[in-house]
């Protein structure tokens, strides 16, 4: 008897792992040589390819496919039918294969909205905020909020995701925070 579940109707390659307490609902396709870690929640129709590595506390929802060459990070959040991409200049008649694939990282905590899409070859901040039907075009701060088309920052969110003010303190937890060159940083 194993310590996760997978419903019926989704299948789960050879070569696969996948962790403790984790759920995969219906129709999902977990491919050969893909990593989930612990406390996972994929919704129906989601594709795991091959090779990927998905952290502890992700929850991924609806129709989603998380391509080879994407990274996901501990407690990332991926909406109904975002988007991924692993190559910028696809041609059905001239595949290249895995070896052209750009990497896409996307770090501890940053929450992706439904319909976004992120374009290859980027890193997600931790914890950003991606509203939905953005489209992220290049790199993400820790804790920016990115909107629009192409995204762009407008604000910055909490670890607990409210929005900050200018002061970077935050109204909900009291979290108070620091710009870095890297985003906001946490103060002690």
């Amino acid at each position: 008897m194993s310590d996760f579940f997978v419903h019926e109707s989704s299948y789960v390659d050879d070569n696969v792992q996948i962790g403790k307490d984790t759920k995969i609902w219906h129709f999902c396709h977990i491919q050969s040589g893909a990593v989930i870690g612990e406390k996972c929640s994929l919704g129906q129709n989601v594709n795991i390819s091959n090779n990927v590595t998905v952290g502890n506390g992700v929850k991924i929802q609806n129709n989603v496919a998380v391509y080879e060459g994407v990274e996901l990070e501990d407690y990332v959040f991926c909406g109904p039918s975002c988007v991924f991409t692993n190559d910028l200049t696809p041609r059905a008649k001239y595949p290249k294969g895995r070896a052209a694939y750009k990497k896409t990282l996307v770090k501890t905590g940053a929450s992706i909205g439904a319909n976004a899409t992120v374009v290859c070859g980027h890193t997600i901040g931790k914890w950003a905020l991606i509203g939905a039907g953005a489209v992220v075009t290049s790199n993400v701060p820790d804790h920016a909020l990115m909107l629009g088309v192409p995204a762009k920052q407008k604000g910055w969110a909490c670890e607990c995701g409210e929005l900050l003010k200018e002061s970077l303190v935050c109204d909900k937890c009291g979290r108070k925070y620091c710009k870095t060159e890297n985003g906001l940083a946490e103060e002690e």
